[in-house]
Parts: structure tokens; sequence; C-alpha cells
């Protein structure tokens, strides 16, 4: 059906490239003008629609600000949430929202690095608000904001996924609505830093008509690495080798569930009895029913889900309470990490 819309709607591709390309022009020019925040910022962005890996990114920069001791927080437009304009979303204690006012990116970003974090659709008013509840910000991280040219950034993070690239002359890299990219390649001459995710793939290089796009750019590859498996009621930790050849109920709501899929099935984990949501996806009391059926009727040991998805069923404790849900957490690991976060580092603290 989404291939098919993509078909009907591709004659707009033209006006959106032409629209892209003269916003483009304005902004290099300065003729649209950016505003500069009372703090250091970050961006970290894709080409493309979700499944990047912008999420993990954003949790290891933020996690790194606090070993270093440095007072940072995250912006993001909280994509899905129920509210709108600005909300304060945690300060380092205390989460003050919760998925369906703020997003599940964001709190999920707020669980695991318990620092302050904030969503507004409009930038550069909510880094202006942000600022002002948490004055001690030194560092903000944009979530999402390679597009979002309205703020100016000390240091510009592109991460693109390795399958996409992989697709050479695919579909998928043409502009919206025909494909999935927000932008063309030649958009990643702006970006400061590259980060290219092979998630639990093997390492390829670089395709060889697209090599001309990355030439002169700090380019570092990354990739997943699962770091446990929690239990979604108490967050208790197992390892994979208590799940290895269980029968589970797969359940997740992502963009582009082929890495998680695979994970599963490399870890002996079988990935037969499976329900896919829509990425973002808010579940409500009948797919929950839905999962509790499914789960019953596939004789399931437990269900297997994503940290994003598992922030989300957390609610539904109660429905869920006699069936084990667990959540693979990963931790994104970079090639030369060291020498990435120092080059991070030095462009926004000296």
């Amino acid at each position: 059906m989404l291939k098919f819309l993509r078909i009907i709607l591709s004659p707009l591709t033209v006006l959106y490239k032409y629209v892209i390309n003269i916003r483009n022009y304005l902004f290099d020019k300065n003729i649209f003008h950016q505003t500069k925040a009372d703090c250091k910022v970050i961006s970290v962005g894709n080409l493309t629609v979700g499944g990047s890996g912008k999420t993990p990114l954003v949790i290891m920069l933020s996690q790194y600000f606090k070993t270093q001791q440095v007072n940072a927080g995250v912006l993001s437009r909280g994509y899905g949430r129920t509210s709108k304009g600005y909300l304060l979303v945690s300060n380092e204690k205390q989460i003050f929202s919760n998925v369906q006012e703020a997003g599940d990116e964001i709190i999920l970003v707020a669980n695991e690095c318990k620092i302050p974090t904030a969503v507004s659709e409009k930038r550069v008013e909510g880094i202006s608000k942000f600022i002002a509840d948490i004055p001690k910000l030194k560092v903000v991280i944009l979530d999402d904001a390679f597009q979002h040219r309205w703020i100016a950034r000390d240091i510009d993070i592109l991460i693109i996924e390795q399958k996409f690239l992989s697709n050479v002359n695919s579909t998928d890299q043409r502009l919206l609505p025909l494909g999935s990219m927000r932008e063309s390649f030649e958009s990643i001459g702006r970006a400061d830093l590259v980060l290219i995710n092979r998630k639990f793939s093997k390492k390829i290089e670089i395709p060889y008509r697209l090599k001309k796009f990355f030439e002169g750019k700090n380019v570092y590859h990354c990739y997943y690495k699962v770091s446990g498996i929690f239990d979604v009621k108490n967050n208790k930790e197992y390892s994979l080798k208590e799940f290895e050849g269980q029968h589970s109920l797969v359940v997740c709501g992502i963009a582009k569930p082929f890495s998680f899929l695979r994970v599963l099935e490399e870890n002996g984990i079988n990935i037969k009895n499976k329900m896919i949501f829509a990425d973002h996806k808010s579940y409500t009391i009948k797919e929950i029913e839905n999962i509790r059926k499914e789960f019953y009727n596939t004789n399931s040991y437990s269900v297997l889900t994503t940290q994003k998805d598992a922030v989300k069923l957390m609610k539904f404790s109660k429905e869920l309470d006699d069936i084990d849900i667990f959540y693979f957490k990963i931790e994104l690991v970079i090639e030369n990490q060291n020498d990435f976060l120092n080059t991070v580092k030095n462009k926004v603290l000296n």
C-alpha cells in the first residue's frame, strides 16, 4: 500500500526537490538567518525518514558529556506526542511527562541518561525556553535537526544507515515522496561528521557511485551491540543465552525492524511468531488485547520487544501482568570512538 501511494505521489518529488534546493540556497547565502542559542549546540540528524540510529547516538553523546561533567540536555520535536508547543520533559532527577505527552524517543533518552530533556516542534522557541528552565545547560543536543537549520549549531553530525547506502539506484534513494530521502546526497557536504551505521550487519565499503559525496568528510563507521535483555516490569537483566531456542512472540513498532529481527535470529531465538507495528506505534488497549491473544494462541514463552517499545508497554503492566515481557537494550559502538568523541568535544567545548 505504501509503495503504491508513493508511486501515485511521485510527480510531487520534482516540486519537493525544488523547494528543498531553494530553502538550502537561502540558508547557504545567509538570506535565511540562523538564531544563535545561549549555549553550545550539537545537531544529530539523517538524510532519510527514520531508522538510521539517531536515538542511540543521542544517548551515547548524552552519556559521554555526563562522564565529562558537562551539563548537557536534549531537545527533540517529540514525534508522535499528543501535546503541542514546548514541554519540559525531565531534569536530571525527575521525569515530568509520559510517553503520550512527550513521545517515545525522548522518554527513552530521559530514562536512560537521567539528563534534562524537552520537546518543541518550534526549535528556536524551544531551546530558549529550555535554557530558561535549566539555566546551567552548557550543551544542547538537537535530535533530528539536520534539516532544521533555523538554529545555528557548533557541530552537525549526520548518521546514515549502511543498508540504505547499499541500495544503489533503488527507489529508496529518491527524494520524498517517491523515495525515503529528505534531502539529496549533496547535502552531506554541510555535515561536520558522518557516521555510517551498519547496525548488526557486516561492514561494507561505500558504494563507488556514492563515494564522491563523502570525499573530504570525517567519516566514521558504527554498529549496534546488544548490552543485555531486561524485564520490562522490574528491569532485571538477563543474558542472550537464556533465550536461545525459545519460541517467543516478537512485538515491535520501529522503523526498519529488519536489524532487530536479524539479531534475534542470529542468537538462536525463534522469530516465527511476530507482530510488527508502524514506527512510533502508540499502543491501545485493543492492541494489548491482540498481543495477549497472539501470545496464548502461539503458546509463546515470553514477549520480546525493543527498548523504544518497552517505554510504551510499561503503562499496561496490569493488563500484561501474567505475561513475561523483555526488551533488548542496544548501544551504539563507533570505530575509533575516542577520536570521534574528542573531535566532538573539541568542536563544542574549545
